[in-house]
């Protein structure tokens, strides 16, 4: 029989009957609006050949609506106190796996080989917890896994940065790197009380779609994300004071750098495009030599 995992009493009496209380050092924030999983499983499952992905399955409300849509499902859980609760509220969910386990330590190549040997494509949905959003996503990103798609929801203001234009007043070091190896788009607003508990700020459904190259060739990816990173240490700043400050050189070694990229002296971190990121980390590298 299956069990009714957006509605609040249900939700209570099956946590209360486990024993279980809600962990504020996880972000756990468990689902109860009945109508934001199915357009997440939707646009995440397309057909029924494909594997999901799963972080945080929390209860399971997420997790039996991509059950229904894919052919298997893999959720990856770190709270053992929730195995006997999913075990509980996924019982009718025979192409459900859940792995308890740290995402973030996860061999995630080794297991996407290992669990989706059959499916004919893999992606990734979640509802990730606020704390890890950019560690766990910028994980997905960076190493090279066969995903087509990750369709996650985050906090708005994260959603914001994730989706906003490269060289917009929007753009931070983290949409730099999502835009290096994904397409990202918003697509659609979850408000708080969607929630228990229900948290202080409202949430976003984005979904990056996985580049089959990369938008653009730094001559290295390490001195290109460390430049990302200084460049946009100090916002308020131009991008000569994050470059020398957050990778250790001189100011006037950042500001040839800067020059030679064909940039101006002035330029602040969040005006500049891929292309000149890319340009200026590769001055900057014969810098660092």
């Amino acid at each position: 029989m299956s069990i009714d995992l957006a509605d609040i009493n249900t939700v209570k009496s099956v946590l209360s009957r486990h024993g279980f209380a809600f962990s504020k050092a996880l972000g756990q924030n468990f689902l109860i609006d009945g109508s934001v999983c199915p357009r997440m499983a939707d646009a995440a499952a397309k057909d029924k050949s494909c594997g999901v992905l799963e972080v945080g399955p929390g209860i399971g409300v997420l997790t039996s609506e991509l059950s229904k849509r894919a052919k298997k499902v893999v959720s990856v859980e770190l709270d053992k106190r929730l195995l006997p609760v999913l075990y509980e509220t996924l019982g009718d969910c025979n192409n459900v796996e859940i792995v308890n386990d740290d995402i973030l330590k996860l061999d995630l190549k080794k297991l996407i080989s290992e669990k989706f040997a059959d499916c004919s494509e893999v992606t990734v949905c979640a509802n990730l917890p606020y704390y890890i959003t950019s560690p766990v996503i910028m994980k997905l990103l960076s190493e090279q896994l066969p995903l087509k798609k990750i369709v996650v929801m985050v906090q708005k203001e994260a959603a914001d940065r994730f989706c906003a234009e490269v060289g917009g007043k929007n753009s931070g070091a983290v949409t730099v790197g999502v835009n290096y190896y994904a397409d990202a788009r918003l697509l659609f607003p979850v408000p708080r009380e969607s929630f228990i508990p229900s948290p202080k700020v409202d949430s976003a459904v984005i979904e990056l779609t996985l580049l089959d190259g990369k938008r653009v060739t730094p001559k290295s990816e390490k001195v290109f994300f460390n430049t990302v990173k200084a460049a946009f240490s100090m916002r308020r700043k131009t991008a000569v004071n994050g470059l020398s400050g957050g990778l250790c050189i001189p100011k006037e070694k950042a500001a040839a750098a800067i020059e030679r990229a064909g940039l101006s002296p002035t330029v602040r971190a969040e005006k500049l495009s891929m292309k000149e990121l890319s340009r200026l980390s590769d001055e900057i590298g014969k810098e660092l030599n």
